[in-house]
């Protein structure tokens, strides 16, 4: 939806104050990003109250994170020592496709493509001669976290993410942000301030402003010429004082409250993360060094707090460690991310579960974006508009990537699953879902995050068995097919049993050897390229 930052007869202001709203993540990746590429032209302010805690739950990343930390030049080893990170190389799906039935969707690319068509197609080719096994199996990645195995490969052999904590990780990046100027400012937002009326004799709204500074609780005013509102779900910025509204996508995403804690380690971290599907909702545990994140995800509509609680503290192992914390939250987006001088990021321009660990990546994605279209010589409307449709399209695309892993299910048990099977889903969603149970094609919109091997991995992991395959897989016979699949699965089996285990590598590589190593992985570890850019 395109919206106008400043009206025409308004001034024009450079952009060299820019104040951050809001610390933990979401803040203080954003202050990173900013400092770090843009930090010698910029005044950039953080404000933060030490009484406000963070939802802080957001702990399982996805490969793109490594195009973030290679940006910022961080150390792979001093930032898994300094958040007590572990590897991840997908997640498991436990009891989604139906009660009992579980698959990986993992961070690799499954077999080869032919330029004609897909691996998928020469493997359902297989599959109906009776030549070929799960389609997992032709995946390194998967099988790797099957098997809870881990290593560095040269050229980037192995796509994988974190699980960290996410606390840590922004008192990580304060450091990082207050090394290259960011000044953070104590204090809890009293009040938004706007620039009086443009002077144009017109009585512009207060909500059709600029802002002019936050006055903190103590009377301070801290001005700026771009404010990033990062303030969570309150949206003080953005939702409060700019009046955007949100868009509710419950209809399609029913969960819609949260409880999460966290218990002690009582077995060895494996590589991946647990999602664990309940009759109301679904379960994680993010296994890290030294602690595992443990939570709950659920409709109120289906459930209530203490069953979900019990259900939770039912399913965990190790002492608890902290008190279960509630958290509620409406699934959907803002109207507009950039309203005039502000840009809402993290929950304060929306939210979508974390059941493919996307928050981290949006607040990534948004700052990044940020730093691209950087208005130096002030807010431009073209500008806002690219921005605003950009993060719009990207936060759709993994709405129904996320809507697919509800709707697509043999799941009958309860009235939740129930109601999911049979409702209507977006017409995006329904073309990719036809396209692929009608011929096994997928595709991908350009600069969409999850890549057409995550497509195919859950909507066959949720039980879609495409009727037809591409013809071009007819012109292998079967000897052929059958060396072909072969030869490559023994391939991935063979480099899968000399990798070390995850935990041991962990132990090794991950628990922290100082701030003298080398800012790039060791030799023979991967470097970041346009596949740990892409997939998902």
């Amino acid at each position: 939806m395109p919206t106008t930052p400043a009206d025409p007869m308004s001034p024009r202001r450079p952009v060299r104050r820019v104040v951050i709203a809001g610390g933990g993540t979401a803040g203080w990746m954003v202050a990173a990003c900013l400092s770090k590429t843009l930090g010698r032209l910029l005044d950039i302010r953080l404000v933060e109250s030490d009484e406000i805690g963070t939802v802080g739950v957001g702990e399982a990343t996805i490969p793109t994170l490594l195009t973030f930390h290679h940006l910022l030049g961080i150390n792979e080893q001093e930032f898994m020592a300094a958040t007590q990170a572990t590897f991840k190389l997908g997640i498991s799906f436990e009891g989604w496709r139906d009660v009992g039935e579980d698959y990986i969707h993992s961070f690799g690319v499954t077999g080869t493509d032919h330029w004609t068509a897909g691996f998928q197609h020469f493997w359902l080719k297989g599959r109906e001669r009776g030549l070929a096994t799960e389609y997992g199996d032709y995946c390194l990645e998967l099988r790797a976290a099957q098997e809870h195995r881990f290593a560095h490969l040269p050229r980037a052999g192995m796509n994988y993410a974190f699980h960290l904590d996410a606390t840590l990780y922004g008192a990580y990046l304060r450091r990082l942000s207050e090394g290259h100027g960011v000044q953070r400012v104590e204090g809890r937002i009293a009040d938004v301030l706007m620039h009086d009326a443009d002077g144009s004799g017109a009585d512009v709204p207060p909500r059709d402003r600029d802002i002019r500074a936050l006055r903190l609780q103590d009377g301070t005013q801290i001005e700026g010429d771009l404010f990033i509102d990062c303030t969570g779900m309150r949206s003080l910025l953005l939702g409060q004082a700019l009046g955007v509204g949100y868009q509710d996508w419950s209809h399609w995403l029913p969960c819609d409250s949260a409880i999460a804690l966290q218990t002690a380690s009582v077995r060895d971290a494996v590589p991946y993360t647990r999602s664990i599907a309940h009759p109301w909702g679904w379960q994680w545990q993010i296994p890290l060094q030294h602690r595992v994140g443990n939570g709950v995800v659920f409709s109120s509509r289906h459930t209530d707090d203490d069953t979900a609680q019990s259900a939770l503290l039912g399913n965990i192992q190790g002492e608890v460690l902290t008190k279960p914390r509630v958290i509620r939250f409406k699934p959907g987006q803002r109207d507009v991310v950039w309203k005039r001088n502000c840009v809402g990021i993290g929950l304060a321009s929306g939210f979508l579960e974390p059941l493919e660990s996307t928050s981290i990546h949006l607040i990534q994605r948004s700052a990044i974006r940020l730093m691209q279209m950087f208005p130096k010589d002030g807010i431009r409307s073209s500008d806002v508009d690219e921005y605003n449709a950009q993060m719009a399209h990207e936060l759709e695309h993994i709405r129904d990537f996320i809507i697919l892993h509800y709707h697509v299910t043999n799941r009958s048990d309860s009235p939740m699953w129930r109601d999911l099977r049979a409702m209507a889903v977006p017409a995006s969603l329904r073309h990719r879902l036809d396209l692929f149970r009608e011929t096994a094609r997928v595709f991908r919109v350009p600069n969409e995050l999850f890549t057409e091997n995550s497509w195919i991995q859950v909507m066959l992991g949720q039980g879609i068995a495409p009727e037809q395959f591409h013809p071009t897989a007819d012109l292998m016979g079967d000897e052929e097919l059958a060396r072909f699949l072969g030869d490559m699965r023994e391939r991935i089996e063979h480099t899968v049993r000399q990798l070390p285990s995850h935990e041991a590598y962990v132990r090794k590589y991950g628990a922290g050897m100082g701030s003298g190593l080398p800012a790039t992985p060791p030799t023979g570890a991967p470097t970041v390229d346009a596949r740990q850019r892409s997939a998902a």
